[in-house]
Order: structure tokens, then C-alpha cells, then sequence
């Protein structure tokens, strides 16, 4: 289904004067800024997700707190909306065939069951002309008897089900594999050789019901134990040519899937002078997640139009322009960790230094690992950001980068 024009501030559904109500999949922090950047743009919002507590059930205006597949929580989310998205590509599938027979459902449930099975997607990418590392499909004894020498060292990684480092084994033997397919319970999985890795980097790109597209620039990422730790965004944190290949191909991603929505691709960079670059050229791709993503939120701060006002958009069928980044910027993920004993980190010192931006996702308890929120540092120049970056992750305890 594609999607009419939904104006900001229209009336919505069967004439019932009520503002024109969006929805969305998901409840955790992406939903809430998703959510958040709506109604700023004059939107009702309806969020779906069975957690009394969760962020973007808390600030919009309303909350469906059903499991995803309860027949009765998606009739009164269509009874609500007058289009829906998601904020997490592990929504059942069949939930997103129902809201899509219905309303305008963007991404759709093709799309986001690409994006939760790798061995679809590592297909998807082929055919979309875009390098990936070799790899080999693990389903049965036989596929994982049959493995290439070639592929070892490499990462053994579940089909399904895996983000931040979850679901992934490193093994530099044949035995290291078996014992990890046996590990990970021998669902199906994807064997990657590991490559020679200089950077790691992701583009935001938004594609309409209408074919436009636009994009972020490239921005740098740096991970830590299989999350995002840090990222960078401005002009000249990677050579032209890379950056021009790297928006290329996560444009020819979302045009062969022919997607709706904000999609992030992710990238890794080989190194200079190794056979691998050679063979592969300099980026190859990790993954892609059919929503906004994480390494993206910098926009909020950094740019005229966020990946959020960007999600907006592209479901309720506005224009889309391209986006102007107008500073420097550096973010930093704030996990759990930093919540020491339960003490709550020094906020006061942080934002004393010079253009930092704190986002809080509402989220009552802190554990280790957790996404509590991230800090974005603009300034006029990469080296101010960068500095005041470091400042305030030395008074978190967050180490350099």
C-alpha cells in the first residue's frame, strides 16, 4: 500500500476531527524521538509495545500496551492511525502484513524481514551490486563441513536475532567453529572471514512512497564489546571518494528493496595496501537496519532536518529535502556503566563545556550495557568538538577515543 499526503495538523481518520494520528511498532528510544519529532510537526502519535514503562509509551499520546501480534492491540492501533512505522526490526513480520493490508506501513514487512534474517539479507545485497565480506551459510553439518579454509579466522553470526554483539563468535579454527555453531544451539547462521578493518562508518539514507531519496554524510563510528561507542560526523572524516561510495551503495540498497523510510547502512573500511582492499575495493558492508539508527542521532543537534524528521516524513508521504549538517559533531552513547553504584553521573560538569547536548531516554533503571541515552557536542570547527567530546567523556568516565 502506498501512502496519501498526511498534512501536519489535518484531521484524521472517518471524519472524527481528531489531528491526524501516527504510529509506530516499538516503544523503546528510537519510537520516542520518533514520536517526539511528530508531534513537534503538529502529529497525534498512538505507540504499540506491551511495556507499561517504556520511553516513547510515556510521552505520546497514546499506548497500546499489547504483545505485537495481539489481534485486539493491532485493531485498536488501525482504529488510531492513519499510518504506522517501526522502530525495530525484530516486529513480528505478520504484524506488519496486517497494519500493511490496512494503512500506509512504513518500512514494509518485505523489507524488515530482509533485515531480520542475515542470509536474506547478505542476498538482498548481491543483488543490489554492493561488496560483502566472504561468507558461508550455515544451516546443516554438511554447510558447516563444507566451509572454505579461505573464510577461517572469521565470525560466526545467528541469522537472526543478533544486535550490539549478541549472537556472534570469533573462530580462528575448525574446531573454534563447530563448537561455536554448537554454542549458538546450530540455529542457521552466517560464517564471515574476518578482514583487515581500518574504520568502521554508516549512512542514513530516506527514501519516499514517490522514489526521492536523500542522505546523511558518512559518519564515523567507533564500537566497543559489539556496541556503538562513539561517532563522528563532519566534513572530511573520510576521503571523498570512500564517502562517495559508501552513499552509492546504501542508496542502491533502498532502491532495490524498493524501501520506504529511514534505512542506516553499515560499512566497514579495509585497510590500505591489503589484499583483501584490493579484491574487494575500500568499503565492504556489515548490515542494514530499517529504521533510524543510533550512529544517526547527532542529527537531532547538528542538522536542519533530523533522521527523525526524516522517519516522519517519508510515512506521511511530505517532501523530502536534502539535509544540511550546519556543525561539527561528535556523539557519545551513555550505557548504563556510567550510572556507578546507582549514583547519577556528574550532568552538571558535562554541561558546562561548550555546545554539549544531553538526550535521556527515560528509562528507570540502569544496567550495564544498557542505551540510557546519548551526548552530541557541536561546535564550529572538528577539532573544538572533538575536544569538548573528550572532556566530557574523561568527567564520565568513558574512555578516549
Amino acid at each position: 500500500m502506498t501512502g496519501p499526503m498526511l498534512l501536519p495538523g489535518a484531521t484524521g481518520l472517518n471524519g472524527s476531527g481528531q489531528p491526524t494520528t501516527l504510529g509506530v511498532m516499538g516503544g523503546g528510544q528510537l519510537g520516542r524521538m520518533f514520536v517526539q519529532a511528530a508531534q513537534a510537526m503538529g502529529y497525534f502519535t498512538v505507540v504499540l509495545d506491551p511495556d507499561v514503562i517504556s520511553p516513547a509509551g510515556l510521552v505520546s499520546h497514546y499506548h497500546i500496551k499489547t504483545d505485537y501480534l495481539d489481534q485486539q492491540g493491532l485493531t485498536q492501533l488501525l482504529q488510531r492511525c492513519a499510518a504506522v512505522t517501526t522502530e525495530f526490526e525484530n516486529v513480528p513480520a505478520p504484524a506488519l502484513v496486517t497494519l500493511g493490508a490496512a494503512r500506509p506501513t512504513a518500512p514494509s514487512a518485505d523489507a524488515v524481514a530482509i533485515a531480520q534474517d542475515r542470509i536474506k539479507e547478505k542476498a538482498h545485497l548481491a543483488r543490489s551490486g554492493v561488496p560483502v565480506a566472504p561468507y558461508a551459510v550455515i544451516e546443516t553439518a554438511a554447510q558447516l563441513t563444507a566451509v572454505e579454509d579461505a573464510l577461517l579466522p572469521g565470525i560466526l553470526k545467528t541469522a537472526r536475532l543478533g544486535y550490539d554483539g549478541k549472537g556472534q563468535v570469533r573462530c580462528n579454527s575448525r574446531a573454534e567453529l563447530t563448537s561455536a555453531w554448537d554454542a549458538l544451539k546450530q540455529v542457521p547462521c552466517v560464517l564471515e572471514q574476518m578482514l583487515p578493518l581500518a574504520a568502521e562508518c554508516s549512512v542514513i539514507v530516506a527514501r519516499g512512497w514517490d522514489g526521492s531519496v536523500v542522505h546523511f554524510a558518512p559518519q564515523l563510528n567507533v564500537h566497543r564489546d559489539g556496541i556503538l561507542a562513539v561517532t563522528e560526523a563532519y566534513a572530511g572524516n573520510m576521503p571523498p571518494a570512500l564517502a562517495d561510495q559508501a552513499v552509492a551503495a546504501a542508496r542502491a540498497i533502498a532502491e532495490e528493496l524498493n524501501y520506504v523510510g529511514v534505512l542506516c547502512v553499515e560499512f566497514f573500511v579495509l585497510q590500505e595496501g591489503s589484499p583483501e582492499r584490493a579484491a574487494l575495493g575500500g568499503l565492504v558492508v556489515n548490515e542494514m537496519a530499517p529504521r533510524p539508527h543510533n550512529s544517526g542521532h547527532y542529527t537531532l543537534d547538528a542538522c536542519d532536518v533530523s533522521q527523525f524528521d526524516l522517519q516522519v516524513r517519508t510515512l506521511a508521504g511530505l517532501p523530502l529535502t536534502q539535509p544540511r549538517q550546519h556543525s561539527a559533531a561528535v556523539m557519545l552513547n551513555l550505557l548504563g556503566d556510567l550510572w556507578v553504584d546507582g549514583a547519577t553521573p556528574r550532568w552538571d560538569r558535562v554541561l558546562a563545556l561548550p555546545g554539549v547536548h544531553l538526550h535521556l531516554y527515560g528509562k528507570l533503571t540502569a544496567s550495564k550495557g544498557r542505551k540510557m541515552g546519548h551526548l552530541t557536542v557541536t561546535a564550529a570547527t572538528p577539532e573544538q568538538a572533538r575536544s569538548a567530546a573528550l572532556e566530557a567523556a574523561s568527567v564520565l568516565g568513558i574512555a578516549p577515543f
